[in-house]
């Protein structure tokens, strides 16, 4: 009963992605920083779609990542440094730069934390608070960094191209700020919302190790 509850999620989730791809596809700032932005979203759809029925996950869990999908595919459209949410936000702080690269990874540890919460929970039956706290927290960072890694060889491959997919918008220092925002937004989502995530898998079956 509980999959059955779930399932209609993740076809939601897609449906809007896919709106999202083809209006922000049609005519993005640079086709190649759109794809690579966007190609989080065209690995994890079909993860979703995958994973529907024998692990569908909590409302939460799918509303976060529907709305981090979104995150990328805004990023990708305009690119991170030339997003007009972003020149408004820096208009109204007096911000020095664009700070929508800010908001993205703060979402990249936001979001996961919550992913790998549940998984740790559901799947893995991690119990003790403390160490799942922990657990989510490196988990997060590790996502963080793989993704700088991933930033660091389309630097290597494509040269100056990468440099709106890099978005570092002139800090030597950015690759820094990325993984910093990444641990705050795991730590915030674990604050915020661990209680409400736990009434809502307390209401799923159990789930079953892959």
């Amino acid at each position: 009963m509980a999959a059955a509850r779930q399932t209609p999620a993740v076809p939601v989730v897609c449906a809007l992605w896919l709106l999202a791809l083809v209006a922000s596809g049609i005519a993005p700032h640079d086709r190649l920083t759109w794809f690579m932005e966007v190609l989080p979203v065209l690995v994890v759809a079909p993860l979703l779609v995958a994973t529907r029925r024998r692990l569908p996950l909590t409302s939460l869990a799918y509303t976060l990542i529907a709305l981090h999908g979104l995150i990328l595919i805004y990023g990708g459209a305009h690119t991170y440094a030339r997003t007009p949410f972003g020149f408004w936000l820096q208009d109204i702080f007096g911000g020095a730069r664009n700070p929508y690269d800010r908001i993205g990874h703060f979402a990249q540890g936001f979001v996961p934390a919550l992913v790998a919460r549940e998984l740790l929970l559901r799947v893995f039956a991690i119990r003790g608070r403390r160490i799942l706290f922990f657990l989510v927290l490196c988990i997060s960072l590790a996502v963080s960094a793989f993704y700088e890694l991933i930033e660091w060889w389309a630097a290597l491959l494509i040269g100056a191209q990468a440099d709106e997919f890099l978005a570092t918008q002139g800090d030597v220092w950015d690759t820094q700020w990325d993984m910093f925002l990444a641990l705050c937004g795991a730590l915030f989502a674990q604050l915020l919302l661990a209680r409400a995530h736990d009434r809502q898998i307390a209401r799923l079956a159990p789930a079953t190790a892959p």
